[in-house]
């Protein structure tokens, strides 16, 4: 995802996708086949990052556009580069000022973004915007204060070590928003009908510690900058702190879960 504004950096596709966007794939799946959009429908994918979102839009919505939207020329320009498809085209934009016509689409979604942008409520606004009258708006955030574990067990570790990358954490930065009541309350508030929010909890395993370490290293987002940030020393404290408080199955690999909230209504 990429957003406006803000401090939070999201700007290099190929250090995006070992960090977050293959989890988001997964998540988009279960999060898809909830929303329940006919086949044939016109899409809009609102922060669509890499196209984690927009790709699986393609697989299972079986749609007959996806219009991607990100401020980050760099994401956008990977999202070209990695969705050939002819139904969908991406461009450079702002949430909060949708370059989309109003009631253009039968479904505009949001993955892992509402929490970024610097007005959820105006950014939700300008998706109900986007879409027609009885069409479907959706989003899913990370559960930074529990369910997401490869975040929340980066930034346990890195407070034990310095109490201060508190103030990063995600769990704490996004705490009002990333639950499905607030969720919820800002669709109703948007005027969307039907309003629905749910878990959507999905297995992220990684093959071995350097599978989950190395993409914090790629300095997207909260977590990643911090650690990049970091002097060699502290830098190496945190990971052998990491190495060993995470979970190790008999095989070597590093068995997660990353819990989403997801939210839908109806315009």
């Amino acid at each position: 995802m990429g957003t406006s504004g803000g401090t939070d950096i999201w700007a290099s596709g190929d250090a995006y996708e070992p960090y977050v966007g293959r989890w988001s794939r997964v998540v988009a799946r279960d999060f898809l086949t909830w929303l329940a959009v006919p086949p044939g429908g016109r899409w809009s994918d609102v922060g669509c990052g890499t196209g984690a979102l927009s790709g699986v839009i393609l697989e299972v919505a079986l749609p007959s556009e996806v219009v991607g939207i990100d401020p980050s020329a760099g994401y956008v320009a990977y999202a070209q580069a990695h969705t050939p498809d002819p139904r969908t085209r991406f461009m450079i934009g702002d949430a909060l000022a949708l370059p989309i016509p109003e009631a253009a689409f039968d479904a505009v979604v949001a993955g892992l973004v509402l929490n970024f942008v610097p007005d959820a409520a105006v950014a939700v606004a300008e998706m109900v915007r986007a879409t027609r009258p009885g069409g479907v708006v959706g989003g899913y955030v990370w559960d930074y204060a529990g369910g997401m574990e490869l975040m929340r067990r980066f930034w346990d570790s890195a407070t034990v070590l310095d109490p201060s990358a508190s103030e990063l954490d995600e769990g704490r930065r996004f705490d009002s928003l990333c639950r499905p009541d607030a969720l919820a309350d800002l669709f109703r508030d948007a005027g969307l009908r039907n309003v629905e929010a749910r878990a959507v909890d999905v297995p992220t395993v990684f093959r071995d510690f350097d599978d989950y370490w190395t993409p914090f290293l790629g300095g997207q987002g909260p977590a990643a900058s911090y650690a990049v940030a970091l002097s060699v020393e502290r830098r190496a404290a945190l990971r052998e702190r990491l190495r060993t408080d995470l979970p190790v199955a008999a095989d070597g690999s590093i068995p997660l879960a990353a819990r989403a909230w997801a939210v839908r209504g109806e315009r």
